[in-house]
């Protein structure tokens, strides 16, 4: 599992963020999930590379608990168990790839 923080003065544009994973020649989705919504515990079998847009989403991954803020990137291995929760108080806008080995 990695996670790179964001730390630049403003955060990164959605458009930013969609030709970032363009460069690395990456397909995407944007997902939209509305505050407080949660996804049950799943793997999948595939590496999950995720860059929050708007908003916050708490990960939880054999207990340890972070939360991904604007800007900020994951990528988490494949059949690594993981469920998610977007914290309360705003929608979280995410985009979302799949890296397939």
């Amino acid at each position: 599992m990695k996670i790179t923080r964001w730390r630049a003065d403003r955060k990164p544009t959605r458009e930013e963020i969609e030709s970032m994973f363009r460069d690395e020649g990456f397909e995407f989705v944007l997902e939209d999930l509305p505050s407080g919504s949660e996804i049950a515990e799943h793997r999948h079998p595939f590496d999950e590379i995720r860059m929050v847009v708007a908003g916050a989403m708490r990960y939880n991954i054999a207990g340890n608990e972070f939360i991904l803020r604007e800007g900020d990137r994951l990528e988490l291995p494949s059949n690594t168990r993981h469920h998610t929760k977007v914290e309360p108080g705003s929608d979280c806008l995410t985009i979302y790839a799949q890296r397939i080995f």
